[in-house]
């Protein structure tokens, strides 16, 4: 601690005042959210300890008046909007997204910082006129950075980060995604529209570009437009596959993928992908850093907005710090803060109203209430990212973080709603849904009669009789093979007598769940996979067998679970001859067989509660890229134990040859 004298103090004390007042007038241009109270800092020749807290008011008349004069209260100041979640700051509501508590360490800890920061301020002021009020002398007058610049988190956001507990939001509907996105002061808007790789392509919204009132997608006709304007403005889609490191434990073998994936999304698309080119489609791994460089690169170079949507627990917030330009300066553009009537433009537009040119050309002005944008971040070279949380609805609003001073930002809004599997899963279960690593599954026989159940809750049952199936669980639940009258037993919690189930098999699901067990409709196994499973039979070496020549054929399918996972299924069926050897040729019954091709494919059905959260895909013969798990290098052996009777053997003879 440095000795001051009294004469020094007391001009030190009237520099900190001064201080005081310039932070004060320089913070007045932020706008306080409605019913947070901007209170003043108080002195620091006050007897009372400068690190207690006031209480909280006791009234909206006592909190509107302190804000209004912020000299009357003690020092405390919150963010405008939670920097974890987005919601505005308030401390009336503790169940309400923003809320803070006053006498929050957190909090404490922030307005220390803020203090000493005034008081390293006066100190420097003193020693640049001359006065040192010290015994001993400053080394240097730069005021040294706070020891922490993060901006405090509201306790919803802290109880989801340290204690994994929280409540979810309301989910907004695309029309209110619309009309925030509608509101946007960029004329350079861009729509990532993030999916899942974990249940692809189930998160996909099929009424995007509807909905969003989005142009088109580009077609495959070489004279389709490469730029659409919307309303005065350009709006691009870019599909953004995230967590890619479920699929593959390389990435080159991802990118293998890549053909499959578009071929995929064109099917979920429907009518409207027929015809479309779908190279605007990226596939991400924000964990391992996979392909997201070339993205942060692409959002640079583009400036303006970018808007992340999707659906609930798709990984948003995630990809948003992965691909989010941290560390990165450009030239002062006319992109940021100037609203996109007032920009120049080459095109027609009827809907585009011109303002005046008295209107101030600043969007984020404080007189701009009508906006549904919050007002966006401070920039800064490293700025706090979003919370990323397991629970469905984490981001409560918009999350505006600005980039190259002022060339563009990003906003990470909130998810869409969707049918979330965890509301019929037990409370101590519902972190198991989540597929946070890649799933290496073993391969489980279905023999006639037996079923596959998943956490105990899913249960998949083969229709077809005389037929194996091989299945693989690429989920985080557990899978079990059994009878299907035991799986029964196990799903609803009752056996065939109509007793309860004691069992050893661990269900996942709620007692109220076990009740609503429905089927989700039959899933036929359509698409020809023997090339791929049929191994070194069609291999070049083998004689150049083609699998059309094969006496089989293998079907499969990927059966989805929404927010979980996928299993794949495979089966292995005699191939039908049309024409028997040594018989004359028969119109009526080729016509036969052929009307039973169709009778002849495999057929599983799935039940669930109340028959949702299934559906299928093409397979992506998952098990075949990632292979069998193999054992660690400590669990190898060069060669196996040799057994003691072989040890006696050639120690005996050894002795008879002597």
């Amino acid at each position: 601690m440095w000795k001051v004298t009294r004469v020094a103090k007391r001009s030190a004390l009237n520099l900190v005042q001064i201080g005081r007042q310039d932070v004060v007038s320089s913070l007045r241009h932020i706008r306080p959210s409605p019913g947070v109270p901007i209170e003043s800092r108080r002195g620091l020749c006050n007897t009372t300890s400068r690190w207690d807290v006031d209480k909280s008011v006791s009234s909206a008349g006592a909190a509107q008046s302190e804000a209004i004069t912020p000299a009357s209260g003690k020092a405390q100041r919150l963010p405008v909007v939670c920097p974890g979640c987005g919601a505005l700051s308030q401390i009336v509501e503790p169940e309400v997204p923003g809320f803070y508590t006053m006498k929050a360490k957190r909090l404490q800890t922030q307005k220390k910082i803020e203090a000493d920061k005034i008081m390293e301020e006066a100190m420097s002021r003193m020693a640049s006129i001359g006065e040192t009020p010290f015994d001993v002398e400053i080394s240097s007058t730069k005021v040294s950075e706070p020891a922490s610049n993060k901006v405090p988190i509201c306790d919803r956001c802290h109880y989801l980060k340290y204690q994994s507990k929280g409540a979810s939001i309301v989910h907004p509907s695309m029309h209110s995604i619309r009309s925030i996105i509608e509101s946007s002061p960029h004329r350079q808007n861009h729509i990532y529209h993030v999916l899942d790789a974990a249940d692809f392509p189930m998160s996909l919204i099929p009424n995007l570009m509807t909905a969003l009132r989005l142009p088109r997608l580009r077609t495959q006709n070489r004279r389709s437009k490469t730029t659409h304007y919307v309303r005065g403005r350009i709006a691009e889609v870019t599909f953004v596959i995230t967590r890619s490191d479920l699929l593959a434990p390389q990435k080159e073998q991802v990118d293998r993928l890549m053909p499959y994936l578009q071929e995929v999304l064109r099917d979920a698309l429907g009518r409207a992908g027929d015809n479309v080119r779908l190279t605007n489609v990226r596939c991400v791994s924000a964990i391992r850093g996979w392909w997201t460089p070339d993205v942060k690169q692409d959002i640079w170079k583009r400036g303006g907005a970018g808007w992340f949507v999707g659906k609930v627990n798709v990984g948003k917030s995630a990809l948003f710090e992965a691909v989010y330009p941290k560390g990165k300066s450009g030239p002062q553009t006319a992109e940021y803060g100037v609203s996109a009537s007032k920009k120049p433009s080459n095109h027609i537009s009827d809907n585009v109203a011109q303002p005046d040119e008295e209107e101030s050309d600043v969007l984020f002005d404080e007189d701009v209430d009508g906006s549904l944008l919050p007002p966006p971040q401070p920039e800064t070279a490293y700025p706090q990212m979003p919370l990323v949380s397991s629970l469905p609805g984490t981001t409560a609003s918009p999350i505006r973080v600005p980039f190259g001073k002022g060339k563009g930002e990003l906003i990470d809004l909130p998810g869409v709603d969707r049918s979330l599997l965890e509301t019929h899963v037990q409370a101590e279960h519902k972190q198991s849904l989540i597929m946070r690593h890649r799933v290496v599954p073993e391969q489980q026989p279905l023999n006639p009669g037996q079923s596959l159940l998943i956490g105990g809750m899913i249960r998949i049952t083969p229709t077809t009789d005389d037929n194996q199936f091989l299945a693989y669980s690429f989920t985080p639940l557990k899978s079990h093979a059994t009878s299907t009258a035991k799986a029964i037993a196990i799903q609803t919690g009752m056996d065939e007598d109509g007793l309860p189930y004691s069992g050893t098999v661990e269900t996942i699901s709620t007692d109220s769940a076990k009740t609503l067990m429905r089927s989700a409709g039959r899933f036929t196994l359509k698409w020809d996979v023997t090339k791929q499973r049929a191994g070194p039979l069609t291999d070049p070496v083998a004689g150049k067998v083609r699998a059309a020549s094969l006496p089989f054929i293998v079907y499969g399918a990927d059966i989805l679970i929404e927010g979980v996972g996928w299993v794949e299924l495979t089966c292995q069926v005699r191939r039908f001859r049309r024409r028997d050897q040594g018989s004359s040729f028969s119109p009526e019954r080729d016509l036969t067989k052929d009307s039973n091709l169709n009778d002849a494919l495999p057929e599983v059905e799935i039940f669930s509660p109340n028959g949702k959260f299934i559906g299928i895909r093409k397979p992506m013969n998952a098990w075949l890229i990632g292979g069998p798990k193999k054992k660690p290098q400590h669990a190898q052996r060069a060669r196996p134990r040799m057994t003691i009777s072989l040890k006696r053997r050639q120690e005996g003879g050894r002795r008879g040859s002597s």
